[in-house]
């Protein structure tokens, strides 16, 4: 289950260093800087979430296949789409949704093994998944994809919950870790599709009321 674990992050540093990419290339980016944004957007969350959780040295650091994954996927993009054409903004968009699935799962998994209380894994869970896309968007100019109007983090948490509660049910492994990612997908996938937001909070001004 490790194993899996592992091969499953690696393959959500794969599709955020893709996403990172694919931004990278829409501000019109020279290589170095568009490995800089993969990278970032790959690692950040996990970073962000083993320095909280005391977890070092980072993954990273004590493994360089997280580079070199990330790397390679973001040179494969550069390749892929001078090759062949552009890719639309829904690409990056599917991809960040496919990096947030897998990596909310995992950082939930990570947080668990570390026997933190309940709220505090699903928080690490969210954090894996959106702070390297934060941290992309933030660099990038553009606002993070978490406080525009799609559901986003509500995905996560949604995610994080089905995985920890199927888990608590003592339902497999497996099973819950692909159950999870699944929630998370398809309710970012469906929040794009149809334009799925949580009520926005407006003050009134008093006076004009």
């Amino acid at each position: 289950m490790d194993k899996l674990f592992y091969l499953a992050d690696l393959f959500g540093v794969a599709v955020f260093a893709i996403s990172g990419a694919l931004m990278a290339g829409r501000k019109s980016m020279d290589l170095f800087g568009v490995l800089v944004i993969a990278i970032i957007t790959a690692l950040g969350g996990g970073t962000l979430r083993d320095v909280i959780l005391g977890n070092h040295p980072v993954s990273w650091i004590r493994d360089d296949t997280y580079i070199l994954v990330a790397s390679l996927a973001a040179v494969g993009t550069v390749v892929w789409v001078r090759l062949t054409r552009p890719i639309h903004e829904t690409g990056l968009l599917i991809a960040d949704a496919f990096g947030l699935a897998v990596f909310t799962v995992y950082g939930t998994e990570v947080a668990m093994q570390h026997e933190v209380p309940f709220s505090t894994a699903v928080i690490m869970g969210v954090m894996t998944g959106v702070a390297g896309g934060v941290m992309r968007d933030v660099i990038c100019n553009e606002i993070p994809m978490i406080f525009q109007k799609e559901i986003y983090a509500t995905a996560c948490i949604a995610g994080s919950l089905v995985f920890m509660g199927m888990l608590g049910l003592g339902l497999a492994h497996g099973l819950a870790t692909l159950a999870a990612m699944l929630v998370v997908l398809l309710t970012r996938l469906s929040a794009i599709r149809w334009h799925l937001a949580l009520p926005s909070f407006h003050l009134l001004d008093r006076d004009k009321a």
